[in-house]
């Protein structure tokens, strides 16, 4: 813990800092250099006793998937920009400008880093840019172009898994609909020629993955059907155990919930549905996700999973727009609870937690498609007290 001691000259004469209002104090820590500008923002942000929370020092138009390069540089992915941005330095004290280094592409949201080559995820297509942190990039070249050209959620998340395939979703092409095309509400896994393989089925739309750090599974979040109600379906966090499980959609939703349309399909009993580990409030959103396998944090957060909630868009009052965490106790239950929170006011959001990422030093980054901000959450071990 430390604590500053500072005298300010006020129009009531000289007065310690600790006497003046908590906005004034953080105007004088900034204009004496103190607290760096980049924090003032993130007042309006929630975090647990102990940890801050600052925003990068730079603007990312409608950031999405985040990854990090071996030498520090950010790559970010968009959806309504149709352009790939590189930050240099991005976690140092003077991060470089966003550089777009791939443009006139369609939904280019999902962004990651593989033995220093960058990996794009666009709609029907797959993009590779080879040595990503060199000062002159190869070319982007398509691995694949063969994807489905759906745009209903048609964005991707990108994320190579421990065997070295790079796994990725492909979102059903409507709200609610059965699908000849077995590639449509799946999650992909693409072998290095291209080629690809249903790797779980019944997915409607996850926009976030990863692997658990102690069983090697994969955990991915999936965004319930709309027009249901406010509370039905919750949206899932899953669980692989085996390739070709199937998730329910569009027969089933979260734990037995029959849908109304698909419930009594003849197709329905040709499946053996795996319910959700987890369930979150429906319209929530949950997306990005990441375990945390630093020691920065405490330890009751330690391989704990990080889940960005972008926000209902179709709820008579909003939910979501948050980061939570996953714990799980010695028994295997998991419990789920805020960790992020402050983009929604009242009935009002100014920012959507999109995609979580580990940072080396143990931090954690988060990425915000509406205020075009990336975070960054450290735990300094007590409050700052002034």
């Amino acid at each position: 813990m430390w604590r500053i001691h500072i005298h300010v000259l006020t129009s009531e004469g000289v007065m310690p800092v600790q006497k003046l209002s908590v906005i004034t104090r953080t105007l004088c820590l900034v204009a004496l250099g103190t607290l760096p500008t980049a924090a003032l923002a993130e007042t309006r942000l929630n975090v647990p006793e102990g940890f801050a929370i600052e925003a990068l020092d730079f603007k990312v138009p409608n950031a999405r998937q985040i990854a990090l390069t071996e030498q520090g540089a950010l790559i970010i992915g968009t959806r309504r920009k149709g352009v790939v941005y590189k930050v240099e330095n991005a976690l140092s004290e003077n991060p470089g400008k966003p550089q777009v280094i791939l443009d006139n592409v369609t939904m280019p949201s999902g962004v990651t880093v593989h033995k220093g080559d960058a990996y794009i995820g666009a709609t029907h297509e797959i993009i590779k840019i080879a040595n990503i942190d060199s000062a002159k990039p190869a070319d982007p070249v398509r691995i694949t172009s063969a994807l489905p050209k759906e745009r209903h959620h048609g964005w991707k998340y990108l994320k190579f898994g421990p065997d070295g395939h790079l796994y990725f979703p492909v979102g059903a092409p409507c709200n609610i609909c059965l699908s000849e095309d077995p590639r449509f509400a799946s999650i992909l896994r693409m072998d290095a020629d291209g080629s690809t393989e249903v790797w779980a089925h019944g997915v409607r739309n996850s926009v976030g993955f990863a692997w658990h750090p102690q069983t090697g599974q994969l955990w991915f979040s999936d965004n319930g059907r709309d027009m249901l109600g406010d509370d039905i379906p919750p949206e899932e966090i899953n669980i692989l155990t085996k390739p070709g499980e199937h998730f329910g959609y569009p027969f089933q939703h979260a734990s037995g919930i029959a849908d109304p349309e698909f419930g009594d399909h003849s197709a329905a009993g040709e499946h053996t549905f795996t319910e959700p580990a987890v369930e979150i409030q429906a319209h929530s959103a949950a997306l990005g996700m990441t375990f945390y396998t630093a020691t920065q944090f405490p330890e009751q957060y330690h391989h704990a999973l990080f889940v960005a909630e972008h926000g209902s868009w179709n709820r008579s009052s909003k939910v979501g727009y948050q980061v939570s965490v996953i714990t799980t106790d010695a028994d295997g239950n998991a419990q789920h609870r805020p960790f992020v929170t402050g983009w929604l006011k009242g009935q009002k959001d100014w920012g959507r937690p999109n995609d979580v990422l580990l940072a080396p030093d143990g931090s954690l980054l988060i990425s915000d498609d509406k205020a075009d901000r990336i975070y960054r959450v450290r735990y300094t071990g007590k409050p700052v007290t002034l």
